[in-house]
């Protein structure tokens, strides 16, 4: 009980004590210290020194992999296609989203065991895709690069992860069950998956990016996608009672034991850079500027010109700021270079038989005799 009425007499006071980071209502910090800067101003648009919103395009190729078909079969490569544009956010210098659509299609090929694999033989199916993910960006190069190197700063390495809904329309032909036949009849299998909240996929690779002007950035990226249905090639689907080996269903889709079929694509692509800036956020290294701006100021010379018009008096203040440029020859001044009169009698210090009593000018400053 005590200390519960301690903790509560003591929260006010806790409260209190912070220093105050809320903007008054002139916009302007109560105290510029509690951001750790004294230059302290609000963020806007004017305030940005550097771009941060890109639009991408790339393609390139796509192959299934880990798969019940696969585009590589038999020491032979089957060609798909992949593209892709995206509009990309970058929220600090080392991380940054994306909202990324890509479409494609995948060839693959795979044959049944046994008996059945022979009279089929050689199935072949194609798997047609459309993809909308958002992507995390992480810029290794710019956590990783050293405050030493001080090498132009061209090429990034980024690592990418995300999230997305996908749909797709499948294909599988075979020379035996799956095939164009009147007598018995017989059609290929195709399987259709429409964009959904049921159809998640995810993704992550490596990009590694090319600074060819402050407009343009090229970049080879590498994705592997995971789609998590085991019907994305094409195979047959992916029910529990689909994997019986009793049933009369597609047996292609247990060819792996995997329940998620796979994707990898290889894409070159470039991104265009959006804004008035010189230069884009993601390209920018704070700490790198941090100690750029101090060898600066290591390297600034300290030869400081004190009087740039000199002292022409010799009375120890210069003439640029001097308020009496013809003091006397070893009279007191001020700080504005005018002769010292400690009693304001008009005969200045230096010529002051009464320094302390005033007097007239005829006297040499000290009082007359009556």
């Amino acid at each position: 009980m005590k200390l519960g009425l301690l903790l509560l007499a003591a929260l006010p006071i806790a409260t209190y004590a912070q220093d105050s980071i809320a903007v008054s209502s002139t916009n302007e910090y109560p105290n510029t210290f509690s951001s750790g800067s004294a230059n302290v101003q609000p963020f806007n648009n004017k305030t940005r020194r550097f771009n941060d919103w890109s639009v991408s395009i790339g393609g390139g190729g796509a192959f299934m992999v880990h798969s019940d078909l696969r585009s590589i079969y038999d020491k032979k490569v089957n060609w798909g296609y992949n593209a892709y544009v995206s509009i990309d956010k970058q929220i600090s210098h080392t991380f940054g989203l994306s909202l990324i659509y890509q479409r494609g299609e995948t060839t693959q090929k795979g044959q049944l065991d046994g008996a059945d694999g022979q009279v089929a033989g050689v199935a072949t199916a194609k798997t047609k895709y459309n993809q909308i993910a958002l992507l995390g960006d992480v810029n290794f190069s710019n956590i990783l690069r050293r405050v030493d190197n001080h090498s132009p700063y061209r090429w990034a390495l980024h690592g990418y992860a995300g999230i997305g809904v996908q749909g797709y329309d499948t294909s599988l032909y075979d020379n035996n069950e799956y095939r164009y036949s009147d007598s018995p009849k017989r059609v290929p299998l195709f399987i259709k998956q429409d964009i959904d909240i049921n159809s998640l996929y995810y993704q992550f690779g490596l990009g590694l990016k090319y600074n060819v002007s402050k407009l343009i950035d090229i970049e080879a990226r590498t994705m592997y996608i995971i789609s998590g249905d085991d019907e994305f090639d094409g195979g047959g689907w992916g029910s529990p009672g689909d994997y019986n080996t009793a049933s009369a269903t597609s047996k292609y889709n247990m060819l792996n034991k995997r329940r998620s079929d796979n994707m990898w694509t290889v894409n070159l692509g470039l991104s265009f850079k959006i804004g008035k800036h010189m230069s884009h956020l993601a390209w920018h290294d704070p700490l790198q500027e941090a100690y750029y701006r101090a060898s600066v100021l290591e390297n600034a010379s300290t030869d400081l010109v004190v009087c740039e018009k000199g002292d022409n008096d010799n009375d120890g203040v210069c003439d640029d700021w001097d308020r009496q440029l013809d003091t006397p020859a070893g009279a007191r001044v001020d700080g504005a270079g005018v002769a010292l009169d400690m009693d304001l009698d008009g005969v200045i210090d230096l010529y002051d038989k009464c320094v302390t009593v005033p007097g007239p000018v005829e006297n040499n400053g000290c009082p007359t005799n009556k």
